[in-house]
């Protein structure tokens, strides 16, 4: 398989900056008590300037090759908010975010900031699991009249699941990295072994399978 040399960078520098976790025989427990040998937290790399700056330029990078400049950027609750913001800025656009759901006070907003039906949205995410809150941001902007153009993200599982819940949405998505692309530069860079490999590989393709394994095997 062939990879992406801005790919390979990207998952260089999340690997680097500990923004993903590799941890197969101690895994993490997702806040849906799913455990799992990898986690993905893209905000850390917020505070390391030059990848901060990598992201951005990559996203702008793709954005134009894939969609074109849209009308407004819009990043989605919470972690697409300082990204999609970075972008917005580099490209001059309007910028507005989206909460998981509508505010129970004041005016209920769920899109935050100015957008007018009618006018083109690139949506800006961190990360891709499953898609479903990503796909929520892009229900929520279509009910304000926005044309959403499709999404952008820094990372995905790829999970067969987002790829089917995107394709029923009708929302195109492009990542500037992914799992595989991360797992490929995991062991180029030795943070994993090859009998690791196979675990990540095998918990990709059924997550809620090798979870409950692992549990099995924890007694749990």
């Amino acid at each position: 398989m062939e990879y992406e040399d801005s790919a390979l960078t990207l998952a260089s520098h999340l690997l680097q900056t500990k923004a993903v976790k590799l941890s197969p025989n101690a895994p993490f427990t997702w806040a849906s008590g799913l455990k799992s040998p990898i986690y993905c937290d893209n905000r850390v790399t917020l505070s390391y300037p030059a990848v901060r700056t990598y992201i951005r330029q990559e996203f702008v990078r793709l954005l134009m090759n894939k969609y074109s400049k849209p009308d407004v950027i819009a990043g989605v609750a919470t972690g697409g908010i300082a990204q999609g913001a970075l972008v917005a800025q580099e490209l001059g656009l309007p910028f507005v975010y989206v909460r998981s759901e509508k505010k129970s006070h004041g005016m209920q907003n769920q899109v935050e900031g100015v957008i007018e039906s009618g006018q083109s949205a690139v949506v800006i995410e961190d990360l891709v699991s499953t898609g479903k809150s990503s796909l929520n941001a892009v229900q929520a902007l279509r009910e304000v009249g926005a044309d959403v153009k499709g999404m952008l993200a820094i990372f995905t599982y790829q999970m067969a699941k987002a790829e089917q819940n995107f394709e029923d949405e009708n929302c195109r998505l492009f990542t500037l990295t992914n799992y595989e692309t991360l797992i490929h530069k995991a062991i180029e860079e030795r943070y994993i072994t090859d009998s690791d490999q196979h675990s990540l590989m095998e918990w990709r393709r059924d997550p809620q399978a090798w979870s409950d394994n692992i549990n099995k095997e924890l007694n749990l």
